[in-house]
């Protein structure tokens, strides 16, 4: 099953069933208006909606034209949106750059932060920015959507309360992270609002690409056009999805609809740092850790982060090359300007 959320002027979008082939959607704000109210409620209307989407595919309801520009992030808003980093090529990567050792605790428990979540981006909006020199970053990831998870939950647990999943541009000012990390409080105006992809998709859509943890398929990143990361999500993710989750209801229960993601997809190559996939790598899913590739090898980093006007991409296909969740496909804007200004 699909679900997305059109806009419609409301805070939270309305609620559809799309394809499996993404083209055509059927209305499901007659049965619940939002995700949020359906995740609310998923063990009596999940069969509801699984009936529309089956219904769906054979033409047994109405259906309109689905539009990816149409749709809001699945989730315009939660109530808890929490990024793991289960990369830890990535970190490592990170802490190399800057001459700093990792801390052997970061191959045994997730790192974590927790996001703003009271306002994500539509996946075709722009990102609107007030400064290049704040370093902008896109930040491609996998997430998921949970149900209910208990306070100290299980590993098992957590697996059992993941309902949906989708694509992540985790947006990171690169330029404003030091500064707040020196702080020793965390992360706040290095990371505004994220995007999700148009859809959320049940696990048993990826077929044997879900083996219940992690999604084995590359994630596709296009920067203005041209190629730039296929990252495999199922390779070297240290931390799978239900250990993200039981680690963030250590102390705490997660609300249905609560989103934990993946973190930056990275892949190591022959052990070591990964390569631009014009040099026979499979690039990189963040501008960042091609800088630090580039500064641990030649000294310096060369590549730019965002600059107004760039476009990013970022989507899925599955092994018969179609996309599953449509695609994230954001340009960099300035704040004040309009767009195609």
């Amino acid at each position: 099953m699909k679900l997305a959320s059109l806009k419609n002027g409301s805070r939270d979008g309305r609620l559809v069933v799309v394809s499996r082939d993404l083209t055509r959607y059927t209305d499901a704000s007659f049965l619940v208006p939002t995700l949020q109210a359906a995740l609310d409620n998923w063990a009596r209307l999940a069969p509801h909606l699984e009936a529309m989407a089956e219904s769906l595919e054979t033409g047994a309801v109405p259906s309109v034209r689905f539009h990816e520009h149409d749709a809001h992030s699945p989730l315009p808003r939660a109530y808890q949106w929490a990024d793991g980093s289960a990369y830890v090529n990535h970190v490592e990567l990170v802490r190399r750059a800057r001459g700093a050792k990792m801390p052997e605790s970061f191959w045994t428990e997730p790192l974590m932060y927790q996001g703003g979540s009271d306002a994500f981006l539509p996946p075709r909006d722009a990102i609107v920015m007030a400064d290049e020199a704040w370093g902008i970053d896109l930040e491609a990831e996998v997430a998921v959507i949970v149900d209910d998870v208990p306070m100290g939950a299980t590993v098992d647990e957590a697996r059992s309360a993941i309902r949906l999943v989708m694509l992540v541009n985790d947006v990171s000012l690169r330029g404003l992270i030091p500064a707040e990390l020196e702080k020793g409080f965390g992360f706040f105006q290095s990371k505004p609002s994220s995007a999700f992809s148009p859809v959320a998709v049940t696990p048993d859509e990826l077929g044997d690409a879900w083996d219940g943890g992690r999604v084995r398929l590359p994630l596709s990143v296009e920067l203005n056009g041209k190629p730039f990361g296929r990252a495999d999500a199922g390779v070297d993710m240290t931390f799978d999805f239900p250990q993200l989750i039981a680690h963030a209801a250590k102390t705490r229960p997660l609300g249905a609809g609560a989103i934990i993601g993946s973190g930056t997809v990275s892949n190591k190559l022959d052990g070591g740092p990964g390569r631009p996939i014009a040099a026979g790598g499979v690039g990189y899913s963040c501008i960042a850790e091609q800088r630090m590739v580039e500064a641990i090898e030649a000294g310096a980093a060369k590549t730019p982060f965002l600059r107004f006007g760039d476009t990013v991409r970022i989507e899925m296909k599955d092994r018969s090359g179609h996309s599953i969740f449509g695609a994230i496909e954001q340009t960099v804007r300035r704040a004040g300007e309009q767009e195609g200004q």
